[in-house]
């Protein structure tokens, strides 16, 4: 049995090591600055779609721009909140989906904006009324599933709670039980950006102090469960899934206070190393990246006062790498495949040349435009880049549950979309109606 003074030193001297903290090593201050720089440079880039994601990333830094800020915030206004003259002027304007609308108002609230306006008002209606439909659906004939995904109903609750609003406890209740069910899932595997994007709301709404305290008793186990499945999908590089969907997940863990677990500073080296390496080129990635390096996540919007900000991010930071590729001389052949199963035949079988360095976006349309194997497709543009939508004239239908799959032959799943990935030569690639 060992001495009562002994457990007692034992003890002290736990407590007395070192906690290793999910904070950004001293040395990278320059490196962030640089993600920094270029996200304020694509704020500024007119050829580039605007992105809320990117408003709130610049928000939520310790550095600013905020004469450029406010630009980007009036350019975006213009597009969530059109005038009566301009769209009379312009014809109809397209509402934008409930994952474009929650980001906006939660870049409303990452520049501190009044929501209790008019305008205000109609917005915060709006997006209350895209997650009752969403909740319907999900009702509809015990399908468990909502119209888009449980990711942007999980941000359209996110938006809304760091606004303070009251969220539907029914809408609420269709969020807890399919995190109870697992729903959480893309490809028959954890989608850890859903996971964690639900995660965000359902820490969020564990603080609000507005519901009952039966559900928010659902609501921190559900917080528990989610962040616990956060921690098992580590895998041994220190990457949440894979390095794209790391970002949102050590978001959550920060937003928790896991950020004294060991998980977190594994997953933010491997962050930090893949930054470094020039891995992350894609906008929104990026801006979701920005805030974990600051040490925050997006619930801290909700107690921004947009005060005493330092006005001292530049533009003419000097910053190694560039998201312009530029293809090379050389040339390079591909293999591109399509197939739609359950049809034993592979639709689409051909070699393909263009550039090295090209996106895989440029090989399907060099594909199309040889016009070998009447090969056509058709994409859909999104906030995460151009989705593939449309192969040989076959749509991947929503309603169905189905997708074009990227493929590195003969089954490993690409971790970019196509106009991110850049394949090599003789690399075999392969698109897969798939089911999700």
């Amino acid at each position: 049995m060992v001495p009562r003074m002994l457990q007692l030193f034992l003890i002290l001297h736990v407590l007395a090591l070192p906690v290793q903290l999910c904070e950004i090593p001293r040395g990278n201050s320059a490196l962030i600055k640089c993600l920094n720089t270029e996200l304020l440079k694509l704020s500024q880039d007119l050829s580039e779609e605007l992105n809320p994601s990117v408003y709130v990333a610049l928000r939520l830094s310790a550095d600013h721009s905020l004469k450029k800020e406010a630009q980007y915030l009036q350019r975006l206004r213009n597009v969530f909140q059109p005038s009566t003259s301009s769209s009379v002027a312009g014809g109809q304007q397209k509402q934008p989906n409930m994952g474009r609308l929650a980001l906006y108002l939660l870049a409303l609230r990452a520049a501190c904006q009044d929501m209790e306006t008019l305008l205000g008002r109609q917005l915060v209606t709006r997006l209350k009324y895209h997650l009752h439909k969403e909740k319907e659906q999900i009702a509809f004939k015990g399908s468990g599933r909502p119209i888009t995904s449980y990711y942007q109903y999980s941000l359209g609750v996110l938006a809304l709670c760091v606004h303070g609003k009251k969220i539907d406890p029914h809408v609420i209740q269709k969020l807890l039980n399919a995190e109870k069910h697992n729903k959480f899932a893309h490809g028959g595997k954890l989608s850890v950006d859903t996971t964690a994007m639900a995660g965000l709301a359902f820490a969020c709404l564990e603080q609000a102090n507005l519901y009952e305290p039966r559900l928010v008793a659902a609501i921190s186990l559900a917080v528990q469960r989610v962040t616990d499945r956060i921690l098992q999908a580590q895998t041994t590089t220190g990457t949440f899934g894979n390095i794209f969907s790391s970002p949102l997940a050590v978001q959550l863990l920060i937003a928790t206070g896991m950020s004294k677990k060991p998980e977190c500073p594994k997953g933010l080296d491997a962050l930090l190393g893949s930054l470094e390496q020039g891995h992350f080129q894609n906008p929104m990635i990026m801006s979701q990246l920005l805030p974990v390096l600051d040490g925050k996540s997006y619930l801290d919007i909700a107690a921004m006062e947009c005060r005493a900000e330092r006005d001292t991010l530049e533009l003419d930071t000097t910053c190694p790498g560039s998201r312009t590729v530029i293809p090379g001389t050389k040339m390079i052949t591909v293999l591109l495949a399509v197939e739609h199963p359950p049809s034993p035949e592979t639709l689409y079988n051909h070699s393909i040349q263009v550039p090295s360095g090209s996106s895989l976006l440029d090989v399907l349309r060099t594909a199309a435009e040889e016009g070998a194997g009447q090969f056509t497709f058709e994409t859909q543009n999104t906030l995460h880049g151009p989705l593939l939508t449309t192969v040989m004239g076959l749509k991947a239908s929503n309603g169905e549950r189905r997708y074009w799959q990227l493929l590195q032959a003969p089954d490993s799943s690409l971790q970019k979309g196509i106009s991110d990935y850049q394949p090599q030569d003789g690399e075999s690639i392969i698109l897969k109606c798939s089911p999700w």
